[in-house]
């Protein structure tokens, strides 16, 4: 129990001063033991403690709850960066098929051509051969001098195959080159 005058006297001057009250227990026992001219200063020291818990408990109802919204964003939050993960995921696959399919378009492109280009080439390889062949063979059929055809036919078709080989030989070269690129 506290009795001592000076120390009553003494909380009486910083109230008044410089607006400092006692708080909590203290309280109750400085009020037990104090003659009846302080009970107002304890009532008012009682009062301002009332008010300052309340205002404690307040504010940490306050932050609990904010606590508990702060939780329930950051749960919401690591379900949309789930959920983005996917999406990316899935724009992911999606692009490396979109590249397969574009790569095999082109394989396929590359293929047609080259083998158009190879049938143009034979086919115009086939067509001088075949028209040397038969101005030959009229020439000989007609009784005519076929020397200087014979050289020409000689010579158009070594440099047809000589040709027709240097094509296709670009042509899987060219192939051959963009194969190793990709």
């Amino acid at each position: 129990m506290i009795n001592g005058k000076d120390t009553v006297e003494e909380a009486l001057r910083k109230a008044k001063a410089k607006k400092v009250f006692l708080e909590g227990n203290f309280v109750k026992l400085l009020a037990k033991s104090l003659p009846t001219d302080v009970k107002a200063y304890t009532e008012e020291c009682k009062e301002r403690d009332t008010k300052a818990r309340r205002k404690r408990l307040e504010v940490n109802k306050r932050v609990q709850s904010q606590n508990k919204e702060l939780e329930e964003a950051a749960v919401v939050k690591e379900a949309l960066v789930l959920e983005l993960q996917n999406a990316l995921d899935d724009a992911e696959k999606l692009r490396d098929e979109a590249v397969e399919d574009l790569d095999l378009m082109q394989k396929r492109t590359q293929f047609e051509l080259i083998g158009l280009i190879v049938r143009v080439a034979l086919i115009i390889i086939v067509g001088v051969g075949v028209t040397t062949t038969l101005l030959y063979t009229t020439a000989m059929l007609s009784d005519k001098d076929t020397t200087i055809l014979g050289n020409a036919w000689s010579n158009l078709f070594g440099i047809l195959l000589t040709n027709s080989f240097s094509i296709i030989g670009t042509i899987m070269g060219v192939k051959y080159a963009t194969e190793k690129n990709s």
